[in-house]
């Protein structure tokens, strides 16, 4: 049996947590993240763009050639970008999801000073649902 990969659209680098999570929970073993070209669309999006769609079709593009029907996406980014996204990993046959994470507070006095600083943990995987 062939395991699936994940396909990783994302605008950070994976933590060892979320590697070690996406391969006991799924048995994920190869980690694909796009051209830098289509990372740097990902993460730039322009707020004034009317339609993302035709800015991302190079990345669906991308996302049809690299990844098989059963593979794993993780999509997170911009929320129309990431909702077209799962659209088209859902009708490649493909499984999308998203980290979850539990958020820290760390807060540090220094004289009259406050710093509050919020650290991100990952929790789990998550499946985007279809309705």
């Amino acid at each position: 049996m062939i395991r699936p990969q994940m396909l990783v659209i994302f605008n950070h680098s994976l933590t060892a947590a979320q590697r070690e999570d996406a391969k006991a929970a799924f048995g994920v073993n190869d980690f694909i993240a796009p051209p830098a070209h289509l990372l740097a669309i990902w993460g730039q999006l322009p707020p004034d763009a009317e339609r993302l769609a035709p800015l991302l079709a190079p990345l669906f593009d991308w996302l049809r050639e690299a990844g098989s029907q059963g593979d794993y996406v993780l999509v997170q980014g911009d929320f129309g970008a990431t909702h077209l996204t799962v659209q088209k990993a859902l009708a490649l046959g493909m499984r999308p999801v998203y980290s979850t994470t539990r958020r820290e507070a760390v807060e540090t006095r220094n004289g009259d000073k406050v710093q509050l600083t919020h650290q991100f943990r990952h929790v789990r995987f998550r499946l985007y649902e279809a309705l």
